[in-house]
Protein backbone atom coordinates (compact mmCIF):
# COMPACT_ATOMS: atom_id res chain seq x y z
CA UNK A 1 0.00 0.00 0.00
CA UNK A 2 1.69 3.32 -1.55
CA UNK A 3 0.76 6.38 0.86
CA UNK A 4 1.47 10.11 0.15
CA UNK A 5 2.15 12.25 2.91
CA UNK A 6 0.11 14.78 4.03
CA UNK A 7 1.20 18.00 4.57
CA UNK A 8 -1.82 18.66 7.52
CA UNK A 9 -0.29 16.10 9.15
CA UNK A 10 3.26 17.64 9.27
CA UNK A 11 4.40 14.21 7.36
CA UNK A 12 7.86 13.53 6.73
CA UNK A 13 8.47 9.52 7.41
CA UNK A 14 11.93 8.41 8.04
CA UNK A 15 13.90 5.94 5.90
CA UNK A 16 17.29 6.10 6.74
CA UNK A 17 17.67 2.53 8.16
CA UNK A 18 21.34 3.89 10.09
CA UNK A 19 19.42 6.49 11.44
CA UNK A 20 16.61 3.80 12.66
CA UNK A 21 19.10 1.27 14.30
CA UNK A 22 20.68 4.40 15.82
CA UNK A 23 17.55 5.40 17.45
CA UNK A 24 16.21 2.02 18.48
CA UNK A 25 19.66 1.57 19.82
CA UNK A 26 19.54 4.64 22.10
CA UNK A 27 15.52 3.72 23.38
CA UNK A 28 17.14 -0.06 24.55
CA UNK A 29 13.59 -1.62 24.38
CA UNK A 30 12.94 -4.08 26.63
CA UNK A 31 10.12 -7.09 26.07
CA UNK A 32 7.70 -6.36 28.76
CA UNK A 33 7.71 -2.37 28.23
CA UNK A 34 4.96 -0.54 27.99
CA UNK A 35 5.91 1.49 25.09
CA UNK A 36 3.71 3.93 22.93
CA UNK A 37 4.72 5.43 19.50
CA UNK A 38 3.66 8.66 18.20
CA UNK A 39 2.86 8.40 15.15
CA UNK A 40 4.05 5.79 13.71
CA UNK A 41 3.93 6.64 10.00
CA UNK A 42 4.93 3.43 7.76
CA UNK A 43 6.46 1.79 10.54
CA UNK A 44 10.05 2.84 10.38
CA UNK A 45 10.30 2.58 14.03
CA UNK A 46 7.23 0.04 14.34
CA UNK A 47 8.77 -2.54 12.91
CA UNK A 48 12.34 -3.19 14.79
CA UNK A 49 9.99 -2.42 17.95
CA UNK A 50 7.94 -4.87 17.57
CA UNK A 51 10.81 -7.46 16.61
CA UNK A 52 11.84 -6.23 20.31
CA UNK A 53 8.52 -5.68 22.56
CA UNK A 54 5.97 -7.91 23.78
CA UNK A 55 3.39 -5.62 22.40
CA UNK A 56 3.46 -2.01 20.91
CA UNK A 57 0.23 1.26 21.82
CA UNK A 58 0.57 3.26 18.67
CA UNK A 59 -1.67 6.65 18.69
CA UNK A 60 -1.93 7.42 15.06
CA UNK A 61 -4.83 10.26 13.52
CA UNK A 62 -4.30 9.19 9.48
CA UNK A 63 -7.00 7.17 9.06
CA UNK A 64 -5.26 5.58 5.99
CA UNK A 65 -2.05 4.48 7.80
CA UNK A 66 -4.08 3.21 9.90
CA UNK A 67 -5.78 1.20 7.56
CA UNK A 68 -1.94 0.30 6.52
CA UNK A 69 -1.23 -0.78 9.89
CA UNK A 70 -3.99 -3.10 10.07
CA UNK A 71 -3.05 -4.37 6.93
CA UNK A 72 0.51 -4.67 7.15
CA UNK A 73 -0.42 -6.39 10.92
CA UNK A 74 -3.76 -8.49 10.86
CA UNK A 75 -5.19 -9.04 14.21
CA UNK A 76 -6.20 -12.48 13.71
CA UNK A 77 -4.56 -14.31 16.76
CA UNK A 78 -6.10 -13.50 20.32
CA UNK A 79 -2.40 -11.83 21.77
CA UNK A 80 -2.49 -8.50 20.23
CA UNK A 81 1.14 -7.52 19.64
CA UNK A 82 0.08 -4.19 17.88
CA UNK A 83 -2.54 -2.20 19.90
CA UNK A 84 -3.86 0.50 17.63
CA UNK A 85 -5.34 4.09 19.05
CA UNK A 86 -7.36 6.14 16.29
CA UNK A 87 -7.29 9.85 17.25
CA UNK A 88 -5.19 12.51 17.99
CA UNK A 89 -2.13 12.58 20.36
CA UNK A 90 -3.03 15.86 21.82
CA UNK A 91 -6.29 14.81 23.12
CA UNK A 92 -5.36 11.17 23.98
CA UNK A 93 -5.09 10.08 27.29
CA UNK A 94 -1.98 8.61 28.16
CA UNK A 95 -3.95 7.68 31.96
CA UNK A 96 -5.11 5.02 30.17
CA UNK A 97 -2.17 3.11 29.35
CA UNK A 98 -0.39 0.57 32.01
CA UNK A 99 2.49 2.44 33.79
CA UNK A 100 5.12 2.77 33.75
CA UNK A 101 5.21 4.32 30.15
CA UNK A 102 7.87 5.16 27.85
CA UNK A 103 6.57 7.07 24.47
CA UNK A 104 8.68 7.12 21.37
CA UNK A 105 7.82 8.88 18.14
CA UNK A 106 8.80 11.29 15.33
CA UNK A 107 6.42 14.04 16.36
CA UNK A 108 4.96 16.67 13.72
CA UNK A 109 6.87 19.70 13.69
CA UNK A 110 3.89 21.85 13.68
CA UNK A 111 2.63 20.99 16.87
CA UNK A 112 5.69 19.55 18.86
CA UNK A 113 5.53 22.37 21.64
CA UNK A 114 2.15 21.52 22.27
CA UNK A 115 2.30 17.72 22.31
CA UNK A 116 5.54 18.21 24.75
CA UNK A 117 3.45 20.29 27.36
CA UNK A 118 0.88 17.41 26.73
CA UNK A 119 2.96 14.83 27.91
CA UNK A 120 4.73 16.79 30.25
CA UNK A 121 0.92 16.46 32.23
CA UNK A 122 1.03 12.73 32.43
CA UNK A 123 5.45 12.64 34.14
CA UNK A 124 4.26 11.26 36.59
CA UNK A 125 3.60 8.01 34.49
CA UNK A 126 6.60 8.53 32.55
CA UNK A 127 9.22 6.49 32.86
CA UNK A 128 11.31 7.99 29.83
CA UNK A 129 10.47 9.39 26.53
CA UNK A 130 12.41 9.91 22.90
CA UNK A 131 11.28 11.55 20.23
CA UNK A 132 12.51 13.40 16.90
CA UNK A 133 11.63 16.65 16.34
CA UNK A 134 13.13 20.08 14.67
CA UNK A 135 16.43 20.60 15.66
CA UNK A 136 15.62 24.32 16.48
CA UNK A 137 13.09 23.32 18.73
CA UNK A 138 15.84 20.42 20.78
CA UNK A 139 18.23 23.00 21.03
CA UNK A 140 15.85 25.33 22.89
CA UNK A 141 14.93 22.40 25.27
CA UNK A 142 18.32 21.91 26.29
CA UNK A 143 19.36 25.48 25.95
CA UNK A 144 22.00 27.02 28.88
CA UNK A 145 20.71 30.30 30.52
CA UNK A 146 22.23 33.38 28.68
CA UNK A 147 22.13 31.79 25.35
CA UNK A 148 19.86 32.96 22.33
CA UNK A 149 18.14 29.61 22.30
CA UNK A 150 16.82 29.70 26.03
CA UNK A 151 13.77 30.61 26.60
CA UNK A 152 9.82 29.67 28.11
CA UNK A 153 10.31 26.37 26.48
CA UNK A 154 13.44 25.57 27.98
CA UNK A 155 12.16 26.32 31.56
CA UNK A 156 8.94 24.96 31.25
CA UNK A 157 10.39 21.74 30.58
CA UNK A 158 14.40 21.71 32.25
CA UNK A 159 12.51 22.39 35.99
CA UNK A 160 10.48 18.75 35.09
CA UNK A 161 12.66 16.55 32.65
CA UNK A 162 16.07 15.54 32.71
CA UNK A 163 17.34 16.05 29.13
CA UNK A 164 19.58 15.07 26.18
CA UNK A 165 20.45 15.71 22.66
CA UNK A 166 21.36 12.05 21.35
CA UNK A 167 21.55 12.32 17.48
CA UNK A 168 21.68 14.76 14.64
CA UNK A 169 19.35 13.54 11.69
CA UNK A 170 19.63 15.23 8.14
CA UNK A 171 16.75 16.37 5.87
CA UNK A 172 18.01 13.19 3.63
CA UNK A 173 17.02 10.65 5.87
CA UNK A 174 12.90 11.79 5.12
CA UNK A 175 10.76 11.28 2.73
CA UNK A 176 9.47 13.82 1.50
CA UNK A 177 13.01 15.82 2.82
CA UNK A 178 11.84 18.09 5.60
CA UNK A 179 13.51 22.15 5.30
CA UNK A 180 14.78 21.55 8.22
CA UNK A 181 17.78 19.91 9.93
CA UNK A 182 16.05 17.16 12.83
CA UNK A 183 17.56 15.79 16.16
CA UNK A 184 16.52 13.16 18.66
CA UNK A 185 15.87 14.41 22.28
CA UNK A 186 15.76 12.31 25.10
CA UNK A 187 13.56 13.08 27.97
CA UNK A 188 13.70 11.53 31.76
CA UNK A 189 10.93 12.82 34.07
CA UNK A 190 12.55 14.57 37.55
CA UNK A 191 11.67 11.89 40.89
CA UNK A 192 9.12 14.32 42.38
CA UNK A 193 11.09 14.71 45.46
CA UNK A 194 13.94 16.99 42.68
CA UNK A 195 11.16 18.77 40.93
CA UNK A 196 11.96 22.46 42.28
CA UNK A 197 8.25 24.06 42.26
CA UNK A 198 5.42 24.01 44.78
CA UNK A 199 2.85 25.86 42.63
CA UNK A 200 3.03 24.87 38.84
CA UNK A 201 0.36 27.23 37.64
CA UNK A 202 2.45 30.08 39.30
CA UNK A 203 5.43 29.15 38.22
CA UNK A 204 3.61 28.42 34.52
CA UNK A 205 2.52 32.65 34.75
CA UNK A 206 5.85 34.18 35.99
CA UNK A 207 7.88 31.91 33.18
CA UNK A 208 5.75 33.00 30.54
CA UNK A 209 5.38 37.40 32.39
CA UNK A 210 9.32 37.11 31.95
CA UNK A 211 9.91 35.82 28.56
CA UNK A 212 6.76 37.58 27.10
CA UNK A 213 9.01 40.38 26.28
CA UNK A 214 12.43 39.15 26.65
CA UNK A 215 14.16 41.98 25.54
CA UNK A 216 12.54 43.81 28.16
CA UNK A 217 14.19 43.71 32.18
CA UNK A 218 12.57 42.01 34.65
CA UNK A 219 12.08 44.68 36.99
CA UNK A 220 9.66 45.53 33.98
CA UNK A 221 8.43 42.24 32.99
CA UNK A 222 7.23 40.67 36.80
CA UNK A 223 6.29 43.97 38.12
CA UNK A 224 3.17 42.75 38.63
CA UNK A 225 4.76 39.50 40.94
CA UNK A 226 7.67 41.48 42.32
CA UNK A 227 8.86 44.37 43.97
CA UNK A 228 12.46 46.30 44.52
CA UNK A 229 12.22 44.50 47.95
CA UNK A 230 11.28 40.92 46.57
CA UNK A 231 14.39 41.00 43.88
CA UNK A 232 16.39 41.80 46.91
CA UNK A 233 15.47 39.08 49.34
CA UNK A 234 15.69 36.66 46.36
CA UNK A 235 19.10 38.26 45.62
CA UNK A 236 18.11 38.62 41.95
CA UNK A 237 19.64 41.58 40.01
CA UNK A 238 15.76 43.54 38.58
CA UNK A 239 17.93 44.54 35.76
CA UNK A 240 18.72 41.18 34.27
CA UNK A 241 16.67 39.48 31.34
CA UNK A 242 14.21 36.51 31.56
CA UNK A 243 17.37 34.70 29.71
CA UNK A 244 19.87 35.34 32.27
CA UNK A 245 17.83 33.51 35.09
CA UNK A 246 18.26 29.53 35.57
CA UNK A 247 15.39 27.40 36.06
CA UNK A 248 16.18 27.30 39.87
CA UNK A 249 16.13 31.48 40.04
CA UNK A 250 12.56 30.92 38.27
CA UNK A 251 11.61 27.88 40.79
CA UNK A 252 12.30 30.38 43.95
CA UNK A 253 10.45 33.34 42.21
CA UNK A 254 7.53 31.28 42.61
CA UNK A 255 8.20 29.64 45.42
CA UNK A 256 8.41 32.96 47.42
CA UNK A 257 5.16 34.40 45.82
CA UNK A 258 3.75 31.09 47.24
CA UNK A 259 4.67 31.44 50.56
CA UNK A 260 3.50 34.72 50.88
CA UNK A 261 0.04 33.53 49.81
CA UNK A 262 -0.33 30.82 51.88
CA UNK A 263 1.88 32.99 54.83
Amino acid sequence: MSHKAKKRFGQNFLVDERVIDDIVAAIRPEADDNMVEIGPGLGALTRPLLKRLNRLHVVEIDRDIIARLEHDYPQDDLQRRLIIHAGDALEFDFAALPAPLRIVGNLPYNISSPLLFHFAAYAGRIKDMHFMLQNEVVERMVAEPSTPEYGRLSVMLQYRFDMEKLLDVPPQSFRPAPKVDSAIVRMIPLPAAEIMVRNEKLFAGIVGAAFGQRRKTLRNTLRGYLNEGDFAQLGIDPRLRAENLSVSAFASVANHLDGRMHA
